[in-house]
C-alpha cells in the first residue's frame, strides 16, 4: 500500500470532521449515533496528492477509506497494459470495503484524481465493529449488494452495448441544470483519456462517439462542460 499520511484524531475539531463525513455516507447516515461514534474514535485523516496511488491491485487489504474531499478512481490493468475503470467517487463515498469484508487483496488500483482527504479505518477495527453491532453489519450488507448491481450493470454495458449508449447514458447520469441549460461538468481530470478509460474504450473511439452525437444534435462539446440538447434523443441513444 502506498505509504499513508495518518495521524490518529486528537481533538474535537477532527472527531466533529469523521462524524460529519459519516454523516454523508450512503446507508451510514441512518446508524444508532453510538455506532458512529465508534467508528468516528477508530478512524485516522489520511491526505493524497493529485495522482498519488492510496493502494495498487493486488495488495493486501489492511483498511476501508471513508472519501471526504476529492475524488478518486479504482481501476484494473489488463497484461497488455490497458486500463479500465471500475469506479469513480466523490466525496461520502467508501472504498476498500470490498477486499477488506471478503478477506481478499485489493481487485483494482485506486488513485488520487485530485487532491483527496479520506479517513482510514483499519481491517480489524472495522471487522470487530460489524461483529459487534448487526445494524452496522445490515449497512454494511446493503452497500456490498450495491456494488455487486454496479458491477452486473457494467458488464452489460460492456458486452452489450455500444460506445454510443453507454456515452449517452452516463453522460445524462451525471448531467445538472446550469443557467437554465442542461450540462456536464467537466472536472479538470476529466480528459478524453479519463472518459474513455470511464467507459471501456480508448481514445479516437470516444472522439468518435462524442463527434457523432454533436452531429446529430443530441449534445455541444466545450471545453469546460458538455451541454445536453436533447435529452431525451440521448436517452433513446443511450438505450439503443
Amino acid at each position: 500500500m502506498s505509504t499513508l499520511n495518518v495521524s490518529r484524531p486528537s481533538d474535537s475539531r477532527h472527531l466533529a470532521r469523521i462524524r460529519d463525513a459519516l454523516s454523508h455516507v450512503r446507508h451510514f447516515a441512518d446508524l444508532a449515533p453510538a455506532i458512529r461514534d465508534a467508528i468516528a474514535r477508530a478512524a485516522a485523516p489520511c491526505h493524497f496528492d493529485a495522482g498519488q496511488v492510496i493502494y495498487l491491485e493486488g495488495e493486501p487489504a489492511e483498511a476501508l477509506f471513508i472519501l471526504e474531499r476529492g475524488w478518486v478512481k479504482a481501476t484494473r490493468m489488463s497484461p497488455e497494459g490497458r486500463e479500465q475503470a471500475l469506479l469513480f467517487l466523490r466525496p461520502g463515498e467508501v472504498f476498500g470495503d470490498v477486499a477488506v469484508f471478503t478477506d481478499t487483496p485489493y481487485p483494482g488500483t485506486v488513485v488520487a484524481l485530485e487532491p483527496v482527504d479520506a479517513w482510514v479505518v483499519e481491517k480489524p477495527v472495522i471487522l470487530a465493529l460489524v461483529a459487534q453491532h448487526p445494524e452496522l453489519a445490515m449497512a454494511v450488507i446493503r452497500r456490498l449488494g450495491e456494488r455487486v448491481l454496479h458491477y452486473v450493470g457494467m458488464v452489460e454495458d460492456l458486452s452489450l452495448r455500444s460506445v454510443e449508449a453507454r456515452l449517452s447514458s452516463t453522460l445524462l447520469k451525471h448531467a445538472g441544470m446550469s443557467c437554465g441549460r442542461l450540462v456536464v461538468p467537466r472536472q479538470t481530470w476529466t480528459t478524453f483519456d479519463e472518459m474513455a478509460t470511464r467507459l471501456g474504450t480508448v481514445r479516437d473511439v470516444l472522439s468518435r462517439a462524442l463527434k457523432t452525437l454533436e452531429d446529430e444534435g443530441l449534445l455541444r462539446v466545450e471545453r469546460h462542460e458538455i451541454t445536453i440538447l436533447d435529452p431525451a434523443g440521448l436517452a433513446a441513444r443511450g438505450n439503443s
